[in-house]
């Protein structure tokens, strides 16, 4: 049998070849997503809920009169599991108490005698959010993204998310949505959905802020439309998943294969990458890989992503760490002995699981940290959403007489360096007439 992932060492390729093991399966088709968002987004443009309608028959392969979410549909939502009800309290209560610590304080500073400086945060005023749900619904993306909305007091929230192939939206997305306190959802999925939220159309509002992953066209939609004098502001690049997992001689491959697995069976443009500096563990692992995929739902899913995937044999632990700064994973699994001192060698990653007790999973769903991070390469300038992202910041500055006589000189000065005497005027008057 050949093996799942495609292993190399590192030490034998050169600098384009690294380059190349690197790279994204999205990444690859680019220009052609390219094209084919920018079409769906003029078109959506111009012509509203009639080419959301034709993109859903074509696409989804559903034909909707109304987008929203019919009473029917939100009744179903009071009739799921209660084992569920309960799993998606407790997640819920877990991601709010992670996001309400770090939420931003306003603040004030006195910068001189008579000089009061203060920043004050207000929430966005519309936010759409988008729940992919092409290959599975997730409801975790809802609470993960309607909970720190929530916290941070956004009049109004809008979802979308794919209907299913009877027009419906899944119950447990939307028990989701309630309980985050979102009552507006679409039946939209993909760039088209995008699309509707950046511009507004007939059914769906204009949105100042998009938020949520997607797979690559989402992705590419909401890159363009954040470009666009007459789209919306994003949250981040989040698309398809990738974890990178970096493993010691000591690692438990099971545990390590079980992680590889879970992300790769999200989607066919996953990636998963394996690093250790021991071989041994790097054939433990691919043959619990042969036996787990052989009982996933999912495998044909996940076998598609494993292609495009890579164990990499390196020369020690600390080169597994320069390559993972390199790449800059959305997740960084950590399955050493002794993870917490190799932390401070992570430079860019969006999250990161220490020890063989957190799976990237738990992180997925209940952990309460969350799980929209940057993909892409992104986490290098970029880190995982909150609650600020839903909010902006707004600075506010007093002065009186003693303020203006202290600080003005200052002004003038720098005014008078850039050639910019307006500037200067503004401040020596009032200096003048105090």
């Amino acid at each position: 049998m050949s093996a799942l992932l495609r292993r190399v060492r590192w030490s034998d390729l050169d600098a384009g070849a690294r380059a190349a093991l690197l790279q994204r399966p999205a990444q690859a088709v680019a220009s052609d997503v390219q094209a084919t968002v920018a079409s769906i987004l003029d078109d959506v443009r111009a012509r509203g809920d009639l080419a959301l309608r034709e993109c859903g028959a074509r696409f989804d392969r559903v034909v909707l009169d109304d987008f929203h979410v019919a009473p029917s549909e939100w009744a179903a939502a009071d009739r799921i599991a209660p084992a569920l009800e309960v799993a998606i309290a407790d997640a819920a209560a877990r991601i709010a108490a992670y996001h309400a610590a770090g939420m931003a304080q306003p603040y004030a500073v006195e910068t001189a005698p008579g000089v009061r400086c203060e920043r004050v945060l207000r929430p966005i005023g519309r936010v759409g959010l988008y729940a992919p749900a092409g290959s599975a619904p997730l409801p975790s993306t809802v609470l993960m993204l309607g909970i720190p909305a929530r916290l941070a007091g956004c009049r109004e929230i809008v979802l979308c998310t794919p209907p299913r192939m009877d027009g419906t939206v899944d119950p447990v997305v939307l028990h989701a949505a309630r309980v985050c306190g979102i009552t507006r959802v679409f039946k939209l999925g993909g760039a088209q959905a995008v699309a509707a939220l950046a511009f507004g159309t007939g059914s769906v509002p204009r949105c100042d802020k998009l938020f949520g992953p997607g797979n690559a066209f989402v992705t590419e939609a909401k890159r363009q439309v954040s470009m666009r004098a007459d789209g919306a502001a994003i949250d981040m690049p989040a698309g398809p998943s990738e974890v990178l997992v970096i493993a010691d001689a000591g690692a438990n491959p099971a545990f390590v294969a079980a992680d590889l697995l879970s992300q790769a069976e999200h989607g066919p443009d996953s990636q998963v990458l394996l690093l250790s500096d021991d071989e041994a563990l790097l054939d433990a692992v691919e043959r619990e890989l042969a036996e787990q995929l052989s009982a996933l739902p999912r495998a044909g899913i996940a076998r598609r992503a494993l292609a495009s995937s890579s164990a990499i044999r390196v020369a020690s632990l600390a080169e597994a760490f320069e390559i993972s700064n390199a790449y800059a994973p959305e997740h960084l699994i950590l399955a050493l002995r002794e993870p917490r001192p190799w932390l401070q060698r992570v430079e860019a990653a969006g999250s990161v699981f220490l020890g063989d007790f957190a799976p990237e999973a738990l992180g997925d769903y209940c952990s309460g940290t969350n799980h929209v991070l940057p993909t892409g390469g992104a986490a290098r300038a970029l880190g995982g959403l909150g609650v600020g992202a839903f909010q902006v910041a707004i600075s506010v500055q007093q002065v009186d007489a003693k303020g203006l006589a202290t600080i003005g000189p200052t002004a003038i000065a720098l005014a008078g360096a850039e050639g910019l005497g307006a500037h200067a005027r503004a401040v020596a008057l009032r200096m003048e007439a105090a």
